[in-house]
Formats: structure tokens, sequence, C-alpha cells
């Protein structure tokens, strides 16, 4: 009797979980869902706009274009994850490098994981594409400017409440000198709270 108590209860389980119907439904990219409160999509496009906005407009800008009559050219280098979650930050670095050229006010060149690929195409280039279309060695762009840093957060929690606290702190720096010719920081602060249904 037993058995067939616990082999009922099995069947109604699955038939249960069988029957719940999933729902996809597209959305907007630009549109705001925070389910976890967790860093996602819009933390990493509206802190990387904020901080490049706020990186072009201090003096060290001015001074490059008044010292080489021309646009600084700018690397993004690495942008440590120090936080407790997992956090793409190939898909910040991206934003960072997408807002710095929109902005058209610096070029940015390719990351040192970017160029090996880019140095054996022009290698595959010099033996298999026509004289008048190959490209050359030797004409990299060199950058002017590392912008690197890293990404760190805290949680507090007590009995359902939640707050996640996330710092992003970026540095940009002259690469023939070292000088750090701007500091930024964006400080994210999110209260998640699990409410208990009732019906």
């Amino acid at each position: 009797m037993r058995m067939i108590l616990i082999a009922a209860i099995c069947v109604t389980l699955a038939l249960a979980i069988s029957c719940q119907k999933k729902v996809v439904t597209r959305i907007d990219t630009g549109e705001v869902i925070d389910l976890s409160g967790r860093w996602n999509d819009t933390d990493s496009r509206l802190v990387s706009e904020e901080m490049v906005t706020d990186c072009l407009n201090h003096p060290w800008i001015s001074e490059h274009l008044r010292r080489h009559g021309k646009n600084p050219v700018i690397i993004v280098g690495i942008i440590r994850n120090k936080s407790t979650e997992h956090i793409p930050v190939m898909t910040f670095i991206s934003d960072i490098e997408r807002a710095f050229i929109n902005s058209g006010l610096v070029d940015v060149v390719a990351a040192a994981t970017e160029r090996g690929e880019l140095r054996e195409e022009r290698e595959d280039q010099s033996r298999y594409a026509s004289e008048e279309t190959v490209k050359q060695f030797g004409r990299e762009l060199g950058a002017d400017y590392m912008l690197n840093g890293y990404i760190s957060s805290i949680i507090d929690q007590e009995k359902g409440k939640k707050v996640i606290y996330y710092q992003v702190d970026l540095t940009l720096t002259d690469i023939e000198t070292n000088k750090k010719v701007w500091i930024g920081q964006k400080k994210i602060k999110k209260f998640v709270e699990r409410k208990s249904f009732s019906y």
C-alpha cells in the first residue's frame, strides 16, 4: 500500500511539472529588467557610458590636443572582476570601447588578445592577397593611454532582504610616462527583497 502511495505521489508530481508552460517573450534590449539584483546588461551599459563621459570631460584630453594636435589613442586593458559574483567583464569592456568610439573624441586600438589575430591575418595576406590589397606590417597605431581597473562588490543580507553594493574603479594612464591622467569611480547600490505571496 505504501509503495502505491509513493508511486501515486511521484506520478502526480511528474504531471504537475510537465503541465507547466514556458513562455518566452521578446523584449526591447533597452528595457530595464532587474530580476535578481545582480550586475546586468543595464548596469554595464549605464556605467560604461557615464564613466567614459566623465573621463572625456577632464583636462587631460584638451592638454593632449594642445600638445599633439590630434585625437588621443586609447587601449582598454584589463578590467578585473573582484566582486562576489560572475560578471562578464568582456561585455563591459565592449561597452566602454563603444562609448569611446561613439564620442568621436578619441581613437581606440585593439587589445593584446585581438592583435595576435590581426597580425596572423596580415601574415596570411602577405602570402595570398593581391599586391594592391595586401596590408603592410609596421603600421599599427600605438596607444597613448591605457584604461584599466576593477569591479568590486559587497553584499549585506538578512531574512529575505539583501543590499548589493557595486563599485567600479577605472584609471587612465599615459603609457609613455606612467602618469595617471584620470581616475573614475562609479557606485551602484541595489535593494532586493523577497516577499512571500499570499493567495
